[in-house]
């Protein structure tokens, strides 16, 4: 009899245990970090651009928005950053290159950290890692493994889909990038806003990184846009809604552009010109349209109060001129607003040129320096420079739980470096001391908490970069 009560007793006490666990892992916060590839720093509307974001705006109307928040100039260098909280240099991705992949598998990733920690990970997107991400921290993966060239509306040789840890089938019909990573993004948080674990989304986008793919209906309200006006005109709209919002003081001026950049006046092929840039912000409202679908599953459960979102980019704009076809494939075809492209000193028919406009398949191409410079405004310079306009981000966070006054600004400064610190201290859980007996490299980043809350956290002495070009600090 004494043995059945303390039976009863154990049951009992492994019940209450298990109830607390379940009260204490309901309390911790959600995380959803939000990146997007190649954004302008004055792309969306909350930054003070022209493009229609109103869920991505709903964000920064009901949190906080940084003007002074950095990354690595680069898409793989700043992802890098992201996961392991360490300078690229640390994780062993420099630039768009690995120098050193034997460095990011001894790294520790936010993912893993989360993972031990009792978070239910997912990431859907990019990954430019070389083991698969379900091997580095993520419960669920769909994306491609990011290592060649890419396309919105199928596969890419080198570009291998996987679904968890499975090669994934593209659909015969129908398929077009952005909207799958969405769809996915949006069946993870259907499933996890109703488990008892909290959760962790990484949504890494590809858009709007060329080339420029969008659906047609997409890109017909923007077309007339960029036909009145063009890039001299949008910069200076821009530079206006920003002084007006408070994202720049009232003296604030343009940065001087390239010398290459013609007048809009004088450029031959304005249809041209307005449809890329059409085409771009056609794909930013895919983001938005994705962004909107995911607030949405967490405002009808109630899971939005105690969920941490985080919205940012990975670079600058990107002044590519897109690509051309080749006989070996695509090859990489730079420059500002190149009507045609050339391969060893001899023009080659452009993958998509005035004569071919982008957006459709068959098409491969950038939106030009121009356009970039716009997307950047006021900055300088652009992605892989350590100019502004290559190394600053728009970060957005929104929390209800902690900032609790919408639409604020703060002017302290942050580095990509500062996600997975924050991410730990919002979860509760330690940097790890030892990785299957190896010593981590310690983390560089500093937690962004304290300025949720409104307070002067303790920054850096200085911040460093090392980009393809230049170097700052």
């Amino acid at each position: 009899m004494r043995h059945k009560h303390l039976l009863l007793a154990s049951i009992v006490v492994v019940s209450v245990l298990g109830a607390m666990f379940r009260v204490a892992a309901a309390d911790l916060p959600n995380i959803v970090v939000i990146l997007v590839d190649d954004m302008g720093w004055s792309d969306l509307g909350c930054y003070g651009g022209e493009i229609d974001t109103p869920h991505i705006d709903s964000l920064a109307a009901d949190g906080l928005r940084f003007t002074r928040f950095y990354n690595n100039a680069v898409c793989g260098a700043t992802r890098a950053s992201l996961l392991t909280g360490l300078y690229c240099q640390q994780a062993g991705h420099c630039g768009d290159r690995w120098n050193e992949p034997k460095n990011f598998k001894k790294c520790v990733l936010i993912s893993q950290v989360l993972q031990a920690g009792g978070y239910h990970t997912a990431m859907v997107g990019k990954w430019q890692g070389r083991d698969l991400a379900v091997k580095r921290g993520f419960d669920r993966f769909f994306g491609p493994n990011c290592q060649g060239k890419i396309s919105y509306w199928n596969a890419v040789k080198n570009n291998d889909f996987y679904l968890g840890n499975r090669p994934w089938e593209f659909p015969e019909t129908g398929f077009f990038m952005t909207d799958a990573f969405n769809d996915h993004a949006v069946e993870f948080l259907e499933k996890a806003v109703l488990g008892e674990k909290p959760f962790f989304l990484y949504v890494g986008y590809l858009a709007p990184h060329w080339p420029l793919h969008a659906r047609e209906e997409t890109i017909a309200p923007y077309r007339e846009r960029y036909r009145k006006k063009g890039w001299g005109d949008w910069r200076q709209a821009r530079i206006e809604r920003q002084r007006e919002m408070g994202l720049l003081p009232k003296d604030a001026k343009l940065a001087p552009i390239p010398k290459s950049i013609p007048q809009w006046s004088d450029d031959l092929h304005k249809d041209w010109q307005a449809e890329r840039m059409a085409v771009y912000a056609a794909q930013i409202s895919n983001v938005d349209r994705g962004v909107g679908r995911m607030l949405e599953v967490l405002r009808t459960t109630g899971a939005d109060k105690n969920t941490l979102v985080l919205f940012l980019s990975d670079n600058g704009a990107a002044p590519n001129g897109g690509l051309a076809p080749t006989k070996s494939g695509f090859g990489f075809a730079p420059g500002a607003n190149n009507s045609s492209w050339r391969k060893d000193g001899v023009a080659i028919k452009p993958g998509s040129g005035p004569g071919l406009m982008p957006g459709s398949h068959g098409t491969f191409a950038g939106y030009g320096i121009a356009w970039a410079t716009t997307s950047n405004a006021p900055l300088r310079s652009h992605k892989q420079s350590a100019y502004e306009g290559g190394i600053r981000t728009p970060l957005i966070v929104r929390w209800p739980q902690v900032v609790r006054i919408g639409g604020e600004l703060t002017r302290q400064a942050g580095h990509v470096i500062d996600i997975m610190a924050t991410c730990l201290d919002v979860a509760g859980v330690n940097y790890p001391t030892d990785i299957q007996g190896r010593d981590p490299v310690p983390m560089e980043g500093k937690s962004l908490v304290p300025i949720f809350h409104g307070q002067q956290r303790t920054g850096y002495e200085l911040l460093a970069w090392n980009c393809g070009r230049g170097r700052a600090i």
